[in-house]
């Protein structure tokens, strides 16, 4: 009879507990761990917060609510599968995929969560015109409207935004803004050739649609 005794060594549950601090601490301090491990656990800590984040707005955000209510009543139903968390490169916080008629959150740009909710309704506010105007994305005209619209009824323009970004401005502060991000947006359109044609572009609709808040009342 063999009466030598014996330790257990540590449970499944044990290592798979150890092994997720481990990994958190790797990727918090950058100490241990290879390279490709630290990178996908920070895509996936900034997948799981993108995706928080998304449910609660979708829940709770009166602007974003409202933005999918009238989404729905065009007969676009928007549902969490239509706003996707992804990573993007590091130009830009979300976009609006035609094609795809879905909306791109790009994880790990956001500086809160309502930067988040600025971002979902401007892109909403793409989604709505494509469906209720249907937009030709290849019309600078068209392009240029719907970032006039998106930027103004968003919130991108608030003025706390633009301190963040480093611009002040103590009048027409949010026309300024609204101006400049959609001639931006329009320059980076493919059938665009140069800043001059996007600044056309964008002048020439100014009116119509600053002034068209659909489907709010007023600039919130």
């Amino acid at each position: 009879m063999n009466t030598e005794s014996t330790s257990a060594g540590p449970s499944n549950a044990d290592q798979s507990t150890f092994e997720r601090w481990r990994r958190k601490f790797s990727m918090i301090t950058g100490v241990g761990g290879t390279t490709e491990e630290r990178a996908a656990d920070m895509e996936a800590f900034h997948h799981q917060k993108c995706e928080k984040w998304k449910r609660e707005l979708m829940t709770y955000s009166p602007a974003v609510v409202f933005m999918m209510k009238h989404l729905k009543l065009t007969g676009c139903d928007v549902s969490s599968d239509d706003i996707v968390c992804a990573p993007c490169d590091f130009t830009r916080a979300g976009g609006f995929s035609p094609e795809a008629g879905a909306v791109v959150l790009c994880q790990g740009k956001f500086m809160s969560k309502s930067h988040m909710e600025d971002t979902i309704v401007h892109e909403l506010v793409h989604m709505y015109d494509h469906a209720k105007f249907k937009v030709d994305w290849n019309n600078l005209r068209h392009h240029a409207c719907s970032e006039i619209r998106a930027n103004s009824l968003s919130g991108d323009c608030k003025w706390t935004r633009e301190i963040a970004r480093g611009f002040i401005s103590f009048s027409k502060q949010h026309q300024e803004c609204v101006r400049r991000r959609a001639v931006l947006s329009v320059r980076a359109n493919p059938a665009c050739p140069d800043q001059a044609t996007a600044e056309r572009a964008v002048n020439e609709v100014w009116e119509s649609c600053f002034n068209d808040t659909r489907p709010f009342d007023e600039i919130y």
